[in-house]
């Protein structure tokens, strides 16, 4: 875990976002990779509000206005970013630094936005993001997009950042490949974390129970010893299950697996994705 993603919007978000980064960092002296896109007042207009509505002057009011609007998201950007290094005592530098240490770049690339991301993201061990709160140039489903797409592990930081994610990890385990695929990427963490609590929602007595004892054993091999919480399913919805159990831990960071289903489906259903992904209190890495 040594190059972390770092999308800087340039809004309220990005100082929440920097320090949940930085206590992914830390636990690895990880690189952190600021990147703020420079999106272009075109593409802003295909996911601004009552733009398409514009015509005759009003369009090009309505782009000079999105122009403006990407200048200062640019210039704010740049500024959390040189203002969180300096505050943190990170060096902004060119390339990784030296191994023991946490350090950080900075870029800012125009071009189709989130395809730039996707692209940088695949190149990252890890990506941290904020959710979507207001317009910005990108898709507003850019962190599910990413999130499907990248191929890559995506920690969405909370509103409230952490201190740190290492200290109480819940994992959310049930018998399918997304979740397997969360438990192997989560291990960095795992392995340095100082509790592990495993969650399961279990239906039933028998088969569920085997295959997290069994994750149990897997994970001792690797010397990560975690609690069990094995969890009755009621009517409540499963999210509310996870949740509750995360705020009876403590949790620092939930780990889970995303989209087991289409999207759409996860969110025509009610699945755990949207749930957590849309008001998770603490950090949840997901993986797809």
């Amino acid at each position: 875990m040594k190059t972390i993603l770092v999308p800087a919007g340039g809004g309220d978000s990005d100082e929440a976002v920097f320090k949940t980064a930085l206590a992914a960092a830390v636990p690895f002296s990880a690189h952190l990779r600021f990147c703020h896109v420079h999106v272009s007042p075109c593409e802003a207009a295909e996911h601004t509000p009552h733009t398409e509505f514009a015509m005759g002057p009003a369009i090009q009011h309505a782009l000079h206005q999105l122009q403006s609007q990407a200048e200062a998201r640019s210039r704010a950007a740049l500024r959390h970013v040189e203002d969180f290094c300096r505050h943190a005592g990170i060096p902004l530098v060119d390339t990784a630094g030296t191994v023991g240490t946490v350090s950080a770049s900075w870029c800012e690339e125009a071009g189709e936005g989130l395809d730039l991301l996707m692209r940088k993201a695949r190149r990252s061990d890890l990506v941290v993001m904020g959710r979507y709160s207001h317009p910005n140039g990108l898709p507003s489903d850019s962190l599910e997009r990413l999130l499907i797409g990248c191929g890559q592990p995506i920690i969405v930081a909370p509103a409230r950042p952490p201190s740190t994610l290492i200290g109480t990890t819940m994992v959310c385990w049930t018998e399918c490949a997304r979740a397997a695929r969360a438990v192997a990427a989560a291990m960095p963490f795992l392995s340095k974390s100082q509790r592990v609590v495993l969650a399961s929602v279990v239906e039933k007595k028998g088969r569920s129970s085997e295959t997290v004892d069994e994750l149990v054993d897997h994970l001792g091999r690797n010397r990560i010893r975690p609690e069990v919480r094995r969890i009755e399913r009621s009517r409540r919805p499963i999210a509310e299950h996870l949740a509750s159990a995360a705020r009876d831990c403590g949790a620092d960071l939930i780990v889970m697996g995303a989209y087991g289903h289409s999207r759409m489906r996860e969110i025509l259903f009610g699945g755990c994705t949207e749930a957590f992904l849309g008001r998770a209190e603490v950090a949840v890495l997901f993986v797809h």
